[in-house]
């Protein structure tokens, strides 16, 4: 009869911790976003911010975003190309989540 309740308690809590474990300023450091991007000035790449603004509105900016930062891609935002992104540097939900952090300014 406990076993059910314990096994209950361990899925809840692992549920709860890897929602917390979820930092989307962590991945985007782990991937090296950051080596190129700030929240708010430009460094080889544009501001977070100035991403932010740009795309403020679109229904599918977390999409196309994700697209661009997986392929990589230059003339945007100047001459310097972003290298592509592939997954093995940062995965699937991780991208949408740094991608949606960044949207929320």
């Amino acid at each position: 009869m406990k076993y059910p309740l314990i096994l209950a308690a361990l899925l809840a809590t692992a549920a709860s911790s890897s929602a917390l474990a979820a930092d989307p300023a962590a991945a985007a450091q782990k991937a090296g976003c950051m080596a190129c991007h700030a929240m708010d000035k430009k460094l080889v790449g544009p501001a977070f911010k100035d991403v932010a603004a740009k795309y403020k509105g679109q229904g599918d900016a977390v999409a196309k975003l994700s697209d661009k930062v997986r392929k990589g891609g230059s003339g945007v935002w100047g001459p310097i190309p972003m290298p592509p992104n592939p997954a093995d540097k940062i995965n699937d939900g991780d991208l949408k989540d740094v991608v949606g952090w960044i949207l929320k300014g």
